[in-house]
């Protein structure tokens, strides 16, 4: 089985955080529960959101275009409800989170979200 990742990036996804990235340098995400129902990653400049041990890291994305991959962190908690989930970040219209750097885009990221298959749970060992 090809390498399993948790999170993906639509085209969309990726078209923004190459813009993203050449005007606010490395980039990451972080999900919480606690925004839009824990639908709307937030993206900021990495290591502007400081990450500890109530977080975990999902994956490091490769961008291409984009030189160094985009961090995508998860809140613990978070992360425990949605253990055996597939997320893609998404972009569509409307206004984000006021503290994500697409917000003043007029897009904003969304997460659509599937459950992993049982190969893929078995290659990333739940």
């Amino acid at each position: 089985m090809p390498d399993v990742s948790r999170v993906d990036l639509t085209p969309a996804a990726a078209d923004l955080l190459r813009r993203l990235r050449e005007a606010h340098g490395p980039l990451m995400f972080h999900q919480s529960g606690g925004c839009c129902d824990g639908s709307a990653p937030m993206c900021y400049p990495e290591g502007e959101f400081r990450t500890g041990s109530s977080d975990v890291l999902l994956a490091s994305l490769s961008v291409d275009g984009v030189a160094e991959p985009v961090t995508f962190w998860i809140g613990a908690g978070q992360f425990e409800l949605w253990r055996h989930t597939h997320l893609t970040v998404d972009v569509v219209p409307g206004r984000g989170g006021g503290f994500s750097l697409e917000a003043p885009e007029g897009v904003r990221f969304l997460i659509r979200s599937r459950l992993l298959t049982d190969d893929e749970r078995a290659a990333l060992g739940d």
